[in-house]
């Protein structure tokens, strides 16, 4: 059966930044770093990257290209029949991953529609209520949700070149140019310098242990270690891609996004003496009050509508990735064609994208006190991606053929191995001890 595979090395980077670039990137990164000490956070933040972030991702580039094939089947013959759980763990996490965050990607299309008709408002209690009514009601949000996995899914059914790769080649350089914008627009406010600072001004006073564990906890999550997703686009890649070189690059653009979307908001947000905060209150609540009153209507309605469009491709690009997962081990495994696999996959994603929708406030579903979208996010975060990807490093670093991880890393003997020697010796040791801290952290453990 014809997998397909990434047709230029351009090609392979910006699909597999876009996996990586997502809501997290515009909200998390900026109001972590403002809170655990600035420029000193993303000191700490480049080195977890170097220590955990770059070679988890090797470790999934290694058994995806070495598998050239889905998740599960990959690890299958990266470890043996009982490691092939692992892919199949996240096949299922993505599924999941797919259905909830379709359901945020849904709320920013919701908002690029009414920044469109120009009903966005000024007024914290305005903007606040209008998302409440919004995200409690439920058909609406539920619609564009769909909306949302249906676009999804009509990238994906189209196969690695001609769906995901070209559209990638699109999102990618149009997300830069939209964060640029509104970079620049943001910069350029008075009052912006208390911004810059604030986001960039070293202040090793709030280093802490915890500080530590949240540098390491946002280069984890950020770079989608743990949801089989780097597993699979590798295994697209072709023999000539050099894994650790392409990780860094992936890495480095991640890095670039987010530390541009904290460009993005705090600027805005001294300028009009608003104190952003975390979660989909910043990007719903927040925001459109820090843009409608930093700059004047005609500017501001530009750059809601520029903004809300930026966060819309943001969840595409990583929502293409998720959806490619499940439809890249429905088709393979069951024998069927790519288009009835990826519509397996948007079936499922949409079933559990209604229970996340409803569950917002239309009616009363939770677990284990939590809503259901909630509860979707936790599981995932803090259980499931830290597993798969704890198992992955063990695998490849204790498990798999040794000559099999170093014919992959070292292109079957064509580049150097001093960098293999130390990547194996951080997968193997540094890499698995960090990522267990982390999910420990993540629990309230330690």
């Amino acid at each position: 059966m014809e997998r397909g595979s990434f047709r230029t090395k351009i090609g392979v980077i910006l699909a597999t930044a876009g996996s990586a670039v997502g809501l997290g990137n515009v909200w998390r990164f900026p109001y972590m770093t403002g809170k655990d000490g600035g420029a000193a956070f993303i000191i700490i933040y480049l080195v977890a990257i170097l220590m955990l972030g770059i070679p988890g991702m090797v470790a999934e580039f290694v058994v995806g290209r070495n598998g050239a094939s889905n998740a599960a089947r990959a690890y299958t013959r990266a470890g043996g029949k009982a490691w092939g759980l692992v892919g199949y763990l996240g096949v299922f996490t993505s599924l999941i991953i797919l259905g909830f965050y379709s359901v945020v990607a849904g709320w920013c299309l919701q908002y690029l529609a009414v920044s469109l008709m120009g009903h966005i408002h000024g007024d914290v209690a305005y903007a606040t209520a209008y998302f409440r009514t919004f995200s409690s009601d439920p058909i609406e949000p539920l619609l564009w949700t769909v909306v949302f996995i249906l676009i999804t899914h009509f990238v994906v059914v189209r196969g690695v070149r001609r769906g995901i790769e070209r559209v990638s080649n699109i999102l990618m350089p149009v997300l830069f140019i939209l964060l640029l914008v509104i970079v620049v627009a943001s910069c350029t406010l008075p009052n912006a310098g208390k911004g810059i600072e604030y986001l960039f001004k070293p202040n090793f006073s709030l280093v802490t242990r915890d500080v530590f564990l949240d540098a390491l906890g946002q280069a984890f999550f950020s770079l989608s270690l743990g949801t089989a997703c780097l597993c699979t686009y590798a295994s697209y890649f072709s023999r000539q891609t050099n894994l650790l070189k392409s990780a860094g690059q992936i890495a480095g653009i991640d890095t670039l996004v987010a530390i541009l979307a904290g460009l993005m908001i705090f600027p805005a947000a001294f300028a009009v003496g608003i104190n952003p905060d975390s979660g989909p209150s910043l990007i719903f609540i927040t925001l459109p009050t820090v843009f409608q009153q930093a700059f004047s209507p005609v500017p501001g309605y530009i750059v809601s509508v520029l903004f809300y469009a930026l966060l819309a491709l943001a969840a595409l690009t990583s929502t293409i990735s998720m959806h490619e997962i499940g439809t890249s081990m429905w088709f393979e495994e069951l024998h069927i064609s790519r288009s009835k696999g990826a519509i397996i996959e948007t079936v499922a994603a949409i079933i559990v994208g209604i229970f996340c929708s409803l569950s917002c406030g239309a009616v009363d579903l939770t677990i284990a006190g939590k809503s259901i979208l909630d509860f979707c996010d936790f599981l995932t975060s803090n259980v499931l991606l830290p597993i798969g990807s704890f198992l992955t490093c063990i695998l490849v670093g204790w498990v798999a053929p040794r000559q099999m991880v170093r014919d992959q890393l070292t292109n079957w003997g064509t580049l150097g191995t001093v960098f293999y020697k130390i990547w194996l010796f951080l997968v193997r040791f540094i890499a698995p001890v960090s990522i267990l801290v982390v999910f420990l952290h993540q629990l309230n453990i330690v």
